[in-house]
């Protein structure tokens, strides 16, 4: 694998931009060429999830025209990567033309772990986080993509890094988006869940891989009080 095309995602690009950093820098070091192209960095999930399918589709057609089939699309998101993979199918069900781009873009669309795991072939990324980290799965990165081994696998093999497991894991941390927003209550008390199991794992850090999960989670813990931080998993992978 020589060269590939990073997908920096709109909360990457305003919130998270050390994670965007970090993947391309854990890609160069296995010796891949990284472009950035920024003419595109929302995949137009948002719009999506709430019915505003004329926004989502501009956002995905401006998606298709930047990204071409031919080079691997990486995208450090798991909601991210569904939505191309699994939802844009769906947003150009009736557009023939359309709908024939993005199943020609969909095989070289991968999220980041999945990429270095199961395409380049790597789970040690010579990487040393001397601390104690549990991991979060992202629902759309487990229930979409079935994405649930390889960022355990690449969090096994880094050195110094004690993996503590996290109790109801597969339980949402309730941001899905602007959920949050419409139905703060229930986010609010999936949340409080959510941190609870964090403190009780013995960590010093969560790891997801997608920012719309480290936002929730780390404002959540930094309201309690706690001293866990959140990292994306590119973060800890490019840590030496």
């Amino acid at each position: 694998m020589d060269e590939v095309t990073l997908f920096s995602t709109c909360l990457g690009e305003e919130f998270f931009p050390s994670a965007i950093a970090a993947a391309r820098t854990v890609l160069e070091r296995l010796g891949i060429r990284v472009n950035v192209r920024r003419e595109a960095f929302c995949c137009g999930q948002a719009a999506f999830n709430e019915g505003m399918r004329r926004d989502a589709r501009e956002l995905a057609v401006r998606l298709l025209d930047t990204h071409r089939p031919g080079t691997p699309l990486v995208v450090p998101s798991g909601s991210c990567t569904s939505m191309i993979k699994v939802f844009y199918p769906d947003l150009f069900v009736n557009e023939p033309a359309l709908l024939q781009k993005v199943q020609a873009l969909i095989p070289w669309v991968h999220e980041f772990s999945d990429f270095l795991v199961n395409v380049v072939g790597v789970t040690d990324v010579g990487a040393c986080f001397p601390h104690r980290v549990t991991y979060h799965p992202s629902c759309h990165l487990m229930r979409e993509l079935h994405v649930t081994d390889a960022p355990r696998r690449l969090l096994e093999n880094v050195r110094g890094l004690e993996l503590c497991e996290l109790a109801r894991s597969a339980e949402c941390c309730g941001f899905g988006g602007l959920f949050s927003v419409k139905f703060p209550e229930i986010s609010a008390a999936m949340l409080a869940d959510k941190c609870k199991c964090i403190e009780q794992s013995g960590a010093e850090f969560v790891v997801a891989n997608d920012g719309g999960c480290l936002m929730q989670m780390g404002g959540g813990l930094h309201r309690a009080g706690s001293r866990i931080r959140v990292r994306h998993l590119a973060e800890i992978l490019a840590s030496r």
